[in-house]
């Protein structure tokens, strides 16, 4: 807590670090704070003496901290978590030593047992050190460029791309082209495309919980009406929170387009899927999203692998009917196994929010 991020965020008062020893609270000549397993077994941390460090570490703070337990037992560390404990005013790692804390202590006293991995470490010291080091980089002010934290590997989900310095040429391997032709636009996207394709190939479970949204071209919304009974509130502002533009209304005659340009002036209105993609350019990826599974449908979340996998704007299509969307070609995705009753416009939330992972 002396160097680096965390030391500066620690010198410039950005965030405050206190070490309670155990030992101070422990009983007899000895300051024993552990003891044997009941039912046999190794030591185990006492509950007498852990409650007592915590009440120190209350009583300075004024309430008792959210308390956290580096444990086997704990969910698996992830960015979501990190973030979780960076948002608490203050924060009490207990580091387990032997076998563990007593389970009276954890079922009462802890708010979140967290892992670092299937691995044996000695103590708790390890895995308190990387969760103060994660959470010193997101308090503001801790690192130089706000942008930096954003950029990083998990904040958003997805693994970084490649990064490569001098020399241009080692042991006959050169940095690719694009990255020393000095075209910004050409650099940006090759970053983003090496992230989607290393992310596919080594981690494609964390495109369930990334936020995709920057790394498509472009992305539209449709919805095919047949009436002016379509329940589109908040349209616009939820295709706008999700980058996706002014959403486009297709309406298949003249009377239900001017009725439509009168009800949802902040939508285009369009004649037909035809007009549709000619408007938005040449290698669309059309995913019609249905509420409910059907044949040949693809999960929302393997409709977001194909997205990210393709180099080309997306369209997002829905239906007023879902009988509508059986003569437009494209992918069909699906939110849920059965028939779920609820206003189009909450369906449309759901979806840009499965496939696009804002955050």
């Amino acid at each position: 807590m002396r160097t680096s991020i965390p030391g500066r965020a620690v010198t410039g008062g950005l965030v405050g670090v206190r070490l309670v020893n155990l030992r101070d609270f422990g009983k007899g000549n000895y300051r024993q704070i552990d003891d044997y397993a009941f039912g046999s077994g190794g030591m185990v941390l006492a509950a007498p003496q852990l409650k007592e460090a915590l009440d120190s570490v209350t009583k300075e703070s004024g309430a008792k901290p959210y308390v956290v337990y580096p444990s086997p037992q704990g969910a698996l560390i992830s960015q979501e978590i990190i973030e979780t404990l960076a948002l608490q005013e203050n924060v009490a790692i207990i580091c387990g030593h032997y076998e563990g804390i007593d389970e009276r202590f954890t079922q009462k006293y802890v708010d979140m047992e967290v892992s670092i991995g299937d691995c044996v470490l000695t103590g708790g010291e390890i895995p308190a050190m990387l969760i103060v080091d994660a959470m010193s980089r997101l308090v503001p002010g801790a690192v130089g460029k706000s942008k930096a934290v954003i950029e990083d590997s998990f904040y958003r989900g997805m693994l970084d791309n490649p990064n490569y310095t001098r020399p241009a040429m080692w042991e006959g391997v050169k940095v690719p082209e694009v990255l020393t032709g000095g075209n910004a636009q050409e650099i940006s996207r090759w970053r983003r495309r090496e992230a989607v394709r290393r992310t596919l190939t080594r981690r494609p479970d964390l495109v369930s919980r990334a936020s995709v949204r920057e790394y498509l071209k472009g992305v539209n919304v449709a919805v095919i009406a047949e009436n002016e009974n379509v329940n589109l509130a908040g349209l616009a502002e939820t295709c706008r929170a999700y980058d996706a533009g002014r959403p486009y209304i297709i309406a298949g005659n003249h009377e239900l387009r001017e009725a439509m340009k009168e009800k949802y002036p902040e939508a285009k209105i369009i004649g037909g899927m035809k007009k549709l993609t000619g408007v938005i350019g040449e290698n669309v990826l059309t995913v019609k999203i249905t509420a409910s599974a059907k044949i040949n449908a693809l999960h929302s979340l393997e409709a977001k692998r194909i997205c990210l996998e393709h180099d080309g704007n997306i369209l997002f299509v829905f239906a007023q009917n879902e009988r509508m969307l059986e003569g437009v070609d494209g992918l069909t995705g699906y939110l849920f196994g059965k028939c779920e009753e609820i206003p189009m416009s909450v369906e449309i939330g759901i979806a840009l929010d499965r496939l696009l992972g804002k955050r």
